[in-house]
């Protein structure tokens, strides 16, 4: 499929889910929402600690709660959207830490701007790009985090790559994800849809893990994975679709 065809149809779903306010369930209540992202790994505490509005009921998994964060870190999270892991990591990383947003939806960098700028965070920072091409220096970086989004990226290669030339030589990935396991269906694979739910761009799992090695990752190991149930996915999809925490070091 087309790279800008299927980038485009990421951007107009997320940038409505931010404008106009809405989750990935717009029938959903904020209670519902919030034990949606609790289900995904994140304390009735974290998200008490945070602003409400940048929980949107989006992603896979809690990667702040792996990543081990330390006071001071430069940390960068890949796909930041409303903000929810920027928020959560700006509170671990502390006034002497920063924490920088990237995400190709202008709308959802704006809401997350807006949020941060109306709840005091000075240590935060949200910027506009792409994550295969990141507007971050060279070795700048402590820490990357990533929630349910480079399965988004028709270039996966690339996007590791990047993420590998913006930290620095110690520095350590933790990005919560979905991979396959066998072959999905051409009709999922060629769809605008199940792209854009995450779906459709999933590489099969030792796929996944190979790619993030081939750009010079080592010691890359999942931490943790569950399959989805029959009520969340496609019938056909069941037992096919994995969210797996993976952690690595450059």
């Amino acid at each position: 499929m087309d790279t800008k065809a299927i980038k485009k149809a990421v951007k107009k779903r997320y940038g409505k889910y931010a404008k106009e306010n809405i989750s990935c369930c717009p029938s959903c209540s904020s209670n519902d929402i919030k034990k949606q992202t609790e289900s995904n790994g994140y304390s009735t505490n974290e998200l008490e600690s945070i602003p409400e509005s940048s929980v949107m009921g989006l992603g896979c998994g809690n990667p702040t709660a792996l990543a081990d964060l330390k006071n001071g870190e430069t940390v960068l999270d890949l796909g930041s959207g409303a903000g929810i892991d920027v928020f959560l990591a700006a509170n671990k990383v502390g006034e002497n830490g920063h924490v920088i947003g990237v995400d190709m939806t202008k709308e959802m960098i704006e809401r997350a701007e807006k949020i941060a700028k109306e709840n005091g965070y000075k240590n935060v920072e949200f910027r506009h790009g792409e994550i295969e091409n990141l507007p971050i220096k060279d070795n700048t970086v402590d820490v990357i985090i990533s929630n349910c989004v480079i399965n988004l990226s028709p270039d996966k290669f690339q996007t590791f790559k990047e993420a590998f030339r913006v930290l620095k030589p110690g520095g350590r990935l933790l990005v919560s994800d979905l991979v396959t396991k066998g072959v999905l269906p051409d009709d999922i694979k060629k769809s605008f849809n199940a792209w854009s739910e995450c779906i459709a761009g999933a590489l099969e799992k030792n796929e996944y893990l190979d790619t993030i090695k081939k750009v010079g990752f080592h010691n890359v190991e999942i931490v943790s994975q569950n399959s989805y149930s029959q009520k969340d996915l496609d019938n056909r999809l069941v037992g096919k679709i994995t969210s797996i925490k993976v952690r690595a070091y450059k």
